[in-house]
């Protein structure tokens, strides 16, 4: 059987369950380098790499090389992990959505290069209902559908910003939609699975801060963990 692709950026995987055996090489593409965790079963890819001393920040990830890696290695699908904030009230941060649509105003990354390709952006539905099923199975709750904004970064977003984004969407990110522009492009079902890790920019009265924003990410870890597990052992089966 074809690996399940498997992109995220802080739930670590190594030492749980089926990510036991993954052991780590870097591939070589026609679009750069990719950092690759990989075992039959799965293909990883910690899409601001593995070194905390040298983070990639968002607007710097080579997508174009991390998902034509995935192909290269043959994945049947890519599921994503995308930690996000909150810019609607009655999505508190531990909450978990599997979005249906993303809005990006800004230029996204693009591997078709001068090829006459024109695609209608999608996130893939089975893929789609594939997490929900086993986010239900293991964590009980999680909400089905949203619309993801996504922003260049690295900086957070302004008051003002947030104000207008809440008008029109849900969840507030920066790297979920560049991923499945490209991922769609290669020809690679994609769908994520957002982790609401606090709520946006004066959304609410409590000052936001990172220390805030990654103790919700450490709580939910461990979710995403065992649902990550359950779609495995769910579509393996």
């Amino acid at each position: 059987m074809q690996p399940l692709g498997i992109i995220s950026g802080t739930v670590f995987l190594q030492g749980q369950a089926h990510f036991k055996e993954l052991h780590e090489e870097t591939v070589k593409t026609i679009f750069g380098e990719a950092l690759v965790l990989r075992s039959p079963e799965v293909v990883f890819i910690p899409r601001h790499g593995q070194d905390p001393q040298r983070h990639i920040l968002p607007h710097l990830i080579n997508h174009g090389a991390n998902l034509q890696a995935m192909k290269d290695l043959g994945v049947r699908e890519i599921i994503g992990i995308h930690s996000t904030g909150s810019l609607k009230r009655r999505l508190k941060p531990g909450m978990l959505v599997v979005p249906d649509d993303y809005l990006m105003p800004t230029p996204g990354p693009t591997v078709v290069g001068d090829r006459p390709l024109h695609i209608v952006p999608v996130l893939d539905e089975p893929v789609r209902q594939k997490w929900l099923a086993a986010a239900r199975e293991a964590a009980g709750k999680v909400i089905d559908g949203g619309i993801y904004w996504q922003t260049t970064g690295p900086r957070l977003e302004t008051r003002a910003e947030i104000a207008m984004m809440s008008r029109f969407a849900d969840l507030v990110g920066m790297t979920m939609a560049s991923e499945a522009i490209v991922a769609q492009e290669l020809g690679l079902p994609f769908a994520s699975l957002c982790s609401v890790d606090n709520f946006a920019h004066g959304l609410v009265e409590k000052e936001l801060s990172m220390e805030k924003i990654l103790a919700t990410v450490r709580r939910n870890t461990e979710t995403i963990a065992r649902i990550l597990t359950c779609y495995l052992e769910r579509n393996l089966r």
